[in-house]
């Protein structure tokens, strides 16, 4: 089964958005977990990689990460079927990841 990479493209902050719908006392900008350009390997299907990687970032891009894993080709969407452009659910900062699967080795 091949390995595929997550990468850290952009985090992005809405603070119209969160000026009026979020409570005062969750953070205030960017999402705080990651970082761009921070990597992350996935190794084995369905095991999140690292010591922490965000629950609603992970389930919107496990799918992908499973279809991947077993050969899925995204190829009518993307320039490089290999590889595809995701972000999380979260609309006030969302973080957009690139996800690819990278060689049988």
């Amino acid at each position: 089964m091949a390995k595929c990479k997550i990468i850290v493209l952009k985090k992005m902050f809405n603070p119209d958005l969160a000026e009026e719908y979020r409570r005062p006392d969750v953070h205030f900008g960017p999402c705080p977990y990651y970082e761009e350009g921070d990597e992350f390997v996935v190794e084995h299907m369905g095991e999140r990689p690292g010591n922490f990687f965000c629950d609603w970032a992970w389930n919107d891009l496990h799918k992908i990460l499973f279809a991947m894993q077993l050969g899925g080709d995204f190829n009518p969407w993307m320039k490089d079927g290999k590889t595809f452009i995701a972000c999380c659910t979260d609309g006030v900062k969302p973080v957009v990841f690139k996800v690819e699967r990278l060689e049988d080795q």
